[in-house]
């Protein structure tokens, strides 16, 4: 059984990104504001798509103050 993999082999999560965004667009429900594309797949996986490499953009949404 292999152990489950971290976060930093898996590569950053589009949903827990400042710069992520939803749009209206039915074929582009994805968008990413630091890099000004949309996509139908989540940022993040396009970049790896096309560039072969993890997103180097990522950054964490600030956390909401309790």
């Amino acid at each position: 059984m292999t152990p489950p993999h971290t976060p930093a082999e898996r590569g950053p999560n589009c949903w827990q990104c400042r710069h992520f965004a939803i749009t209206h667009i039915p074929t582009a429900p994805y968008a990413c504001r630091a890099m000004g594309f949309q996509s139908r797949l989540l940022p993040a996986m396009e970049v790896l798509r096309v560039d072969g490499q993890f997103c180097m953009l990522f950054q964490a949404k600030d956390k909401p103050v309790a």
